[in-house]
C-alpha cells in the first residue's frame, strides 16, 4: 500500500477531525510568488501580504473568495454605506476583526468530519453513504464527467483518497458552480425521489466578475458589498438553520436569501464525505455521497452586484452567461458598458467609480457545461481605471467589430477559393471543403492578446488620440496576421492554374473586404 491509499481505522481509533480554519486548504500566492498553502484565519489576518488566492481552477479561486467573503459579512467586518466602502479601500482597513470572530468558533462547528454537523455537508445522508458512495472523483467538477445517472460512472468507483483539504475546496466549488442533471444515488431507497435532481448552482449560468486588487486583502475589500441589512445566516450545516431545509419527497419552492452571508455559503449541493486516514496519518476523503441541495428564488439584482446583462431571447435581459463558441474577451464591451453606464443604481462597477484614477483589473469567471457535463473553465482579466471607463469601452467596441469583420473577410475569401476550386461540388461534401480554407480559427486563436495588449494601452493614454493610435495599430496587427494565415491555408492548393486561379481570388476579395467602403475605418489606417 503507497502513502497516497487509504486504509481502515483500527478498532477504537479516534475519528478523523479536519478544520480548515487551522489546517492549511487556501493555496496562496505571495509577493515572492510562490504558492503557499495558508488556512483561513491567516488568510484573513495575513491578507495583505497575501497577492491572491491560487486554486487549481478559476472556478475553486472564486468559491474559495466568496467564502472568505462570507465570514467577512457573518463577522460584521464590511462596511456599511458606499463612503465606509471607501474609506476601507482606500485606507487598507485592515480584517483581522473576520480572523477574530473566525477564531473564536467553537472547534465541533469547524469540524469537516463531525459526526453530526460535518462542516458544509449533510449528515442526513450518514446511513447511506457505505452502501451508495462513490470515490471521491465525483466531488471535483472536473473530473466527476456526465452527471447523467444513467453513463458509464466506472472511474468514479476508484478509492484513490482526496486529500481533506482539496475536499475542502472542491465541496465548495460543487456548491457554487455544480453542474445540473441527475445525481447518482437512489432519492427511493434513501432522502426521497427529488434528492436525485440536480439544480445548476448559483455561479453555474452566468459570469461572475471579481474586481482584483493588488493583495487579497484588498480584493476582499473591493469585492464587500455594503451591508444595509443583517448578513443572514452563515451555512455551516445542512443541519443547523433558522428554518428547516427542504426535504426530498418533492420538489420545493426556491427559499429567499437572507443576506450576503447566506447567499455565498448556500448550500447548493447535497454532500456527504466519509473519513479516513492516509498511511502518514492524514486525514483524506475516501466516499461521497452528492445529491440535490438548496433551491433559490430568483436572485433580485442587489444579491448580483457584480452582473453584466445581456439581451435574453425573451426581449428582457439576462445576466452575462459563458459561451462555448465566443471567448470572454470578446464580451469585454458588455463588461464596460456596465461599468461606464451610471444610471442601474448602486453595484460594483458604481462603487469602483469612486476611486480615483487607480488601475485595477476586472477578473470575469464561468463554467461552461453542455447538459448534464461540464467541459472547461473560461476567465479573463480586464483592465480598470476609473476616468478611462468611456474610453475602454469606446475601444472594446471598436476592437469587437475590427475583429469581426476580419473573421467575415476571411469566411468570404474561404468561400471564393473554394468556389473556383470545386466547382461541381457534392452538398455532403461542403463543409470540410470550405473549412480547408477557413483561417478563422487561426484568428480567433491569434486575435486574444493584441486584444489584450489594445485595451491595457488605452488604460494607459492620456487622450483620445492615443486611443485612436492604439485601435488603428491593433488593427494593422490583426489584418497582416490574417493575411498570413489566409495565405497558408491556400497553400494546400494545387500548382496549377486553377489553383492559382482560386489563390489570386480569395486573397484579392480578402484584400478588397478590408479596405471597401464597410470596412471599419481602422482597418483603412484611420480613427473613426
Amino acid at each position: 500500500m503507497t502513502s497516497s491509499e487509504t486504509q481502515p481505522s483500527p478498532a477504537g481509533e479516534p475519528r478523523p477531525s479536519w478544520d480548515p480554519r487551522r489546517q492549511a486548504c487556501v493555496p496562496a500566492l505571495t509577493a515572492a510568488e510562490e504558492d503557499t498553502p495558508v488556512t483561513l484565519i491567516d488568510a484573513l489576518r495575513h491578507a495583505d501580504e497575501i497577492r491572491a488566492v491560487s486554486g487549481t481552477t478559476p472556478g475553486e479561486s472564486v468559491a474559495l473568495i466568496e467564502y472568505l467573503l462570507a465570514i467577512c459579512y457573518a463577522s460584521g467586518t464590511g462596511p456599511r454605506t458606499a463612503d465606509e466602502w471607501l474609506a476601507h479601500v482606500e485606507d487598507n482597513h485592515p480584517l483581522t476583526a473576520a480572523a477574530d470572530w473566525l477564531e473564536s468558533r467553537p472547534d465541533e462547528h469547524w469540524n469537516l468530519f463531525h459526526p453530526t454537523d460535518p462542516l458544509g455537508q449533510n449528515a442526513l445522508l450518514t446511513p447511506y453513504i457505505d452502501r451508495y458512495g462513490t470515490g471521491p472523483a465525483q466531488l471535483v467538477i472536473e473530473h466527476a464527467g456526465d452527471y447523467n445517472q444513467f453513463f458509464d460512472h466506472h472511474h468514479l468507483e476508484h478509492p484513490a483518497p482526496l486529500p481533506a483539504g482539496a475536499a475542502f475546496r472542491a465541496m465548495l466549488t460543487q456548491h457554487a458552480y455544480g453542474p445540473g442533471g441527475r445525481a447518482r444515488i437512489s432519492g427511493q431507497e434513501t432522502l426521497g425521489p427529488t434528492l436525485t435532481n440536480l439544480g445548476v448552482g448559483r455561479l453555474g449560468t452566468r459570469i461572475r466578475v471579481i474586481a482584483l486588487g493588488e493583495t487579497l486583502g484588498d480584493t476582499l475589500r473591493l469585492n464587500l458589498v455594503p451591508l444595509t441589512g443583517t448578513p443572514g445566516h452563515f451555512n455551516r450545516t445542512w443541519t443547523v438553520a433558522p428554518e428547516p431545509r427542504r426535504g426530498f419527497l418533492s420538489k420545493p419552492t426556491g427559499r429567499r436569501v437572507e443576506g450576503p452571508a447566506d447567499l455565498h455559503t448556500v448550500l447548493g449541493r447535497s454532500i456527504l464525505m466519509r473519513p479516513a486516514f492516509t498511511q502518514d496519518g492524514e486525514p483524506a476523503v475516501d466516499r461521497v455521497l452528492l445529491g440535490a441541495g438548496e433551491l433559490l428564488a430568483p436572485l433580485a439584482p442587489h444579491h448580483m452586484p457584480d452582473a453584466v446583462y445581456e439581451w435574453a431571447p425573451d426581449g428582457g435581459v439576462q445576466p452575462l452567461r459563458p459561451s462555448p463558441s465566443r471567448a470572454l474577451w470578446r464580451e469585454a464591451h458588455a463588461l464596460y458598458a456596465a461599468v461606464a453606464d451610471r444610471d442601474h443604481g448602486p453595484d460594483l462597477y458604481d462603487r469602483l467609480a469612486r476611486l480615483g484614477g487607480r488601475r485595477l483589473n476586472l477578473w470575469a469567471v464561468g463554467l461552461i457545461a453542455k447538459q448534464t457535463t461540464a467541459l472547461t473553465w473560461v476567465s479573463d482579466t480586464f483592465p480598470f481605471v476609473h476616468g478611462r471607463e468611456r474610453d475602454l469601452r469606446y475601444a472594446a467596441e471598436r476592437g469587437s467589430l475590427v475583429a469581426e469583420h476580419v473573421a467575415s473577410a476571411l469566411s468570404r475569401a474561404a468561400y471564393v477559393a473554394w468556389t473556383v476550386t470545386y466547382p461541381n461540388p457534392k452538398p455532403a461534401d461542403k463543409s470540410g471543403q470550405l473549412s480547408r480554407f477557413d483561417a478563422r480559427p487561426e484568428h480567433w486563436a491569434h486575435t486574444e492578446e493584441p486584444f489584450h495588449l489594445l485595451l491595457d494601452d488605452t488604460a494607459a493614454a492620456e487622450n483620445e488620440r492615443a486611443v485612436d493610435t492604439a485601435l488603428v495599430e491593433y488593427a494593422g496587427v490583426l489584418a497582416g496576421a490574417a493575411g498570413r494565415f489566409l495565405r497558408k491555408r491556400l497553400d494546400s492548393l494545387p500548382a496549377n492554374s486553377r489553383g492559382y486561379q482560386a489563390r489570386a481570388q480569395a486573397v484579392r476579395r480578402f484584400e478588397t473586404d478590408l479596405s471597401g467602403a464597410a470596412a471599419p475605418d481602422e482597418l483603412k489606417g484611420e480613427g473613426t
